[in-house]
């Protein structure tokens, strides 16, 4: 009898030199790793080493609120190239295709293109490659985590400006590939330390994603290159390298070479790759391993695997996960679950992020100041992905409450509006560092990613059912299974100054009247969650999926309602004598740049107020995105309006900011 992994080996060798190109439902879904970091302090004091130009932001594009549409009024379908090979377990999330994303995420999703990915000089982040070596050890991971973004932004805008720097970038990266497969920026004397296989791991990752939404075959050829090298070099046969030698973390950032070789399997049918993948999962329990299989299984808590490095480690989780669905080993799953369960639980802060220092720390100790070099940029993409690779693969909408959770939160909260620039570590104490540099520091190229895939979180089918997750403007277009199992194509409208209120319209347009299910996540912070269908009313439940099923006619209307309280959040151990305050989705912070009246920001103390008021009108007029309240507390101990933005927002301007508010 064959193993799980002889059987596809076995297909592989039927379907290998097929070529397919499948729709965006079929296509591979590119959710990768988050960008390296070197140890804090070391990578961190190199950031401080840059110039002026580490501060001083890109010309700012002309970029009001919401930016005007790039789209034409009805796009055209784009075509995803997807892989031949097919996983053992189907995914049981898929995105609809969502355009004309509008509203909150739509403005942030512009200021990424804008301000952000269309200002990134191609020459800075190939200088490492057409002159070895780069300028520092880990500048070979930009161009491929650029990639990443641009192919995702593009698969969602059609911005043909997008599509020309990512077209040429490739062609010049290409160009830069040595005689025998090599994609790095280090001297031949050198290869192989530091951050080389890194570097290669998003080469492969960066160019299959370009490849996902072009076709271009000359990039899947070099990432195969690039890939048959490192399969040459690296093994645990006689004369290899051992691959968790040749890197940092206790070999968990060459060991997320993982993720990008199932992909790279998939897409060719080449069964080295799946074999080298068996290679990682071995070497991942060799004595100089991080034994992430076996401490989950031992220990079922984070901090026992490797070094306790939160990013590279799940940027490891991501390739087991896919392992997971290309194989059906299930004890892979088991074990990531419980790894999600160990973090959402201990060592999640409450916008959504997790590290101290870079690492995973004990149980509920949360240090929240830039001190503390918390929520790394890579880290929150990376718990990002884990939780979209995990919705992908089991459906549960737990995992898009966190996906929720993080990008209306940490995610944004590291990427400038004003200017587009980014955070290495966003604190919730104290003022954002925000920096402008390019090709350099890791988070700087990873928020970018981040935020490219919010258009796969908003909805899409949940073990068939179109399922909305955010609530945002937006048309999405799929195909649905009817009652009567015949299928129908369905377009799905909606409209919303969510988060400003809590009412949402959505038109629901299927080709033909048909009978089938429409499912609404209801949020744990929202109350009296009602769906309304001309005079059928539909109650929902917090934290679970409305379903509303009917015979659906062309244009019917469908108004979301649901009350958004205000949450008093305790500060568990680190701050056991302050409160953050929640609305909807978003944590809410002071801004002291908003609060002239405050001294200093840590004498501003919390008087139970049980509502919040707009205070739009408290904004200067180049506020990005008008969202303010005044919520009544003490300042020095009296009384006083106190206005408070969503930390996303706060800091803009270079203000102190402050999420935790004394009691």
């Amino acid at each position: 009898m064959l193993s799980a992994d002889g059987v596809l080996m076995k297909e592989a060798s039927n379907v290998r030199e097929k070529q397919s190109v499948g729709t965006q439902t079929a296509g591979l879904s590119m959710q990768t790793a988050g960008l390296g970091t070197q140890t804090t302090d070391r990578r961190l004091l190199a950031v401080n080493e840059i110039s002026h130009k580490s501060n001083t932001p890109p010309p700012r594009s002309l970029c009001p609120h919401r930016l005007p549409s790039v789209l034409p009024a009805d796009p055209p379908a784009m075509k995803f190239y997807g892989p031949i090979i097919p996983n053992k377990i189907a995914d049981q999330y898929t995105a609809a295709y969502y355009q004309n994303i509008g509203g909150y995420l739509g403005y942030r999703l512009d200021v990424n293109l804008e301000k952000r990915l269309l200002l990134i000089d191609s020459a800075t982040l190939l200088s490492g490659f057409k002159h070895r070596p780069g300028a520092q050890t880990w500048i070979g991971e930009h161009v491929g985590k650029f990639l990443f973004s641009a192919s995702k932004t593009y698969a969602y805008s059609h911005d043909e400006r997008i599509k020309h720097l990512m077209d040429d970038m490739v062609r010049k990266y290409i160009a830069c590939q040595m005689p025998d497969g090599y994609m790095g920026t280090y001297l031949y004397k050198d290869r192989w330390k530091d951050w080389d296989v890194w570097a290669h791991k998003y080469c492969i990752i960066g160019l299959l994603n370009y490849y996902s939404v072009t076709g271009y075959k000359p990039a899947l050829t070099t990432a195969e290159r690039a890939a048959d090298l490192i399969c040459r070099t690296f093994g645990d046969q006689p004369g290899k390298r051992d691959l968790m030698l040749a890197g940092e973390h206790n070999g968990l950032a060459p060991g997320s070479i993982l993720e990008p070789m199932v992909d790279l399997y998939r897409y060719t049918g080449n069964p080295k790759y799946l074999a080298f993948c068996r290679y990682i999962l071995r070497a991942y329990e060799q004595k100089d391993g991080p034994g992430i299989i076996g401490n989950l299984e031992k220990y079922g808590v984070v901090t026992k695997v490797g070094d306790a490095k939160a990013y590279e480690m799940m940027s490891c989780f991501l390739g087991i996960l896919k392992y997971y669905k290309l194989t059906g080993q299930e004890k892979y799953l088991t074990l990531l679950e419980g790894a999600w369960t160990d973090i959402t639980r201990h060592r999640l802060y409450v916008t959504g992020t997790a590290s101290d220092h870079e690492v995973f720390v004990k149980a509920g100790v949360l240090k929240a100041t830039n001190d503390d070099d918390m929520g790394e940029g890579c880290v929150t993409v990376t718990w990002i992905q884990f939780n979209l690779s995990l919705l992908q693969t089991t459906g549960d909408p737990k995992y898009a409450t966190e996906l929720e959770r993080s990008v209306y939160n940490h995610l944004l909260a590291a990427e400038n509006p004003q200017t587009g620039c980014v955070s290495y570590y966003t604190a919730l104490q104290g003022p954002k560092p925000y920096r402008c540099d390019q090709g350099y520091s890791c988070c700087l190229s990873s928020v970018p990613r981040g935020i490219s895939l919010i258009p796969e979180m908003i909805g899409g089918k949940i073990k068939g059912t179109f399922t909305v997750l955010m609530y945002e403007n937006g048309e999405a277009a799929t195909e649905v299974t009817a009652d009567d199992h015949s299928t129908v194509a369905l377009k799905v409208k909606s409209v919303t100054k969510f988060p400003a209120d809590g009412k949402v319209d959505f038109e629901i347009d299927p080709s033909r009247a048909a009978a089938f299910t429409v499912n609404f996540r209801v949020p744990d912070w929202s109350a009296n969650f009602t769906a309304k269908v001309g005079n059928d009313s539909y109650p929902g439940k917090n934290g679970q999926l409305l379903a509303v099923n009917r015979k659906w006619n062309p244009g019917d209307k469908v108004e979301i309602t649901f009350d958004m309280p205000i949450q008093v959040l305790p500060g568990g151990v680190s701050y056991p004598n302050a409160i953050a305050i929640k609305r909807g989705p978003q944590v809410m912070a002071i801004d002291k740049s908003l609060n002239k009246e405050i001294g200093a920001i840590n004498t501003v103390s919390f008087s139970n107020a049980k509502e919040l008021q707009t205070a739009n009108s408290a904004l200067p007029a180049d506020w990005d995105w008008p969202e303010a309240f005044s919520a009544d507390m003490k300042i020095n101990n009296i009384p006083e309006k106190v206005v408070l933005v969503p930390f996303a927002e706060a800091g803009q301007k270079s203000g102190d900011v402050e999420v935790w508010i004394n009691r």
